[in-house]
């Protein structure tokens, strides 16, 4: 009898321990990014019952201690579409019910992020092989699957979720910036996205001094420092082949001009935008004005995509009608504007287009 008790105890003990290790499982795709300090989130009960599964005694839960180790705003998570409503009091971005405009443009379905098994659409691949000259010859798949032996894939979850409200800063480059004050205002929100060239020291009154991710391609690289995701938008094979050099051996210096052959950045947080990402952004948004959209505009959408609200900062002229960046004096003000290869004029419509329609707040 004794003998009998004994196999049942350790019966149910197996079982607990196996539904504990699914909510686990479970607990760490959800929770990948915490609520953001002092904010005020929709919390649900269903939301506590799952972070009170995934804590085991004495330990955070998964997914709390992912965020602890890559930082405020770095999840690592499942990337599907979105299919619930976030936690902010405003409403989420990524609602099209309100906004006719808005749901012709958005696309739920797109992945912003390259992963290491995707394979790309025809159509999309020769799209993006003409942006750029390639002279080398390697396959896609080769180089794709040299780079994700040094960076890990992605798994970035783009669920709104009810218990957080995922707040993103996409800051611009724009002399606008200079003397705005909104630095703090920047800094406030769960993620601050930078781009290219930006530097924080000496403005942080007017541009704040976080950074989450930094959107970048080889000819704009610099070193991403203090836990930021790096960011790369590919135009081109090259491109990749660069990535996977400079976060290892340093070997290749050029593309069309000479790039860094190394750059600073946490392999961890890597991400690569998705080509065929890239080209519903110029197909969609940009409606193909232009030859390819802006750094800053693909930085917009995928702020679209990955977070529940979003403010933008640092687009479009000064007050004088110069487009130059923050930190330089500019004697050429509006060589961007009339380079054709982005189109400024229709790009900033669609930012007017996305503040009218409430789905972006614009600071200028």
């Amino acid at each position: 009898m004794l003998s009998r008790r004994r196999l049942c105890a350790v019966a149910v003990s197996t079982v607990v321990l196996l539904i504990a290790s699914q909510r686990i499982h479970r607990a760490d795709l959800f929770l990948a990014m915490p609520p953001k300090p002092g904010s005020s989130p929709n919390t649900s009960s269903n939301s506590t019952a799952i972070q009170q599964a995934a804590a085991l005694p004495g330990q955070p839960s998964l997914g709390e201690a992912q965020a602890e180790a890559q930082g405020p705003g770095h999840p690592r998570l499942v990337q599907t579409p979105a299919t619930e409503r976030c936690g902010c009091d405003k409403g989420c971005v990524q609602e099209t019910d309100s906004s006719d405009w808005f749901r012709q443009h958005f696309d739920p379905r797109q992945l912003p992020v390259l992963n290491s098994t995707h394979i790309l659409e025809p159509q999309a691949l020769s799209w993006w092989l003409g942006l750029q000259s390639n002279a080398d010859k390697q396959k896609l798949e080769e180089v794709m699957s040299q780079l994700f032996q040094v960076i890990p894939p992605p798994s970035l979850d783009l669920r709104p979720l009810p218990f957080r409200c995922h707040s993103c800063a996409v800051v611009g480059n724009s002399g606008n910036l200079r003397h705005s004050g909104h630095g703090k205002m920047i800094d406030s929100h769960t993620s601050v996205f930078r781009m290219n060239k930006a530097v924080t020291s000496g403005f942080e009154e007017d541009v704040g001094n976080r950074t989450t991710h930094h959107f970048l391609y080889p000819e704009s690289a610099v070193d991403i420092v203090g836990g930021a995701s790096l960011v790369l938008l590919p135009f081109k094979i090259r491109d990749l082949q660069w990535l996977t050099s400079a976060l290892s051996t340093g070997t290749i210096t050029m593309t069309y001009m000479r790039v860094k052959d190394r750059v600073k950045a946490d392999k961890d947080k890597v991400l690569v935008v998705n080509p065929e990402f890239f080209k519903y952004c110029h197909d969609h948004w940009t409606e193909r004005h232009g030859r390819y959209p802006s750094t800053g505009l693909v930085a917009l959408i995928f702020a679209l995509h990955t977070c529940d609200q979003v403010s933008l900062y640092g687009y479009g002229a000064d007050k004088n009608g110069n487009w130059h960046h923050y930190w330089e004096e500019n004697r050429f003000a509006g060589a961007f504007r009339k380079t054709g290869v982005h189109s400024a004029e229709y790009e900033t419509q669609i930012i007017h287009r996305l503040a009218q329609e409430h789905k972006i707040t614009l600071h200028t």
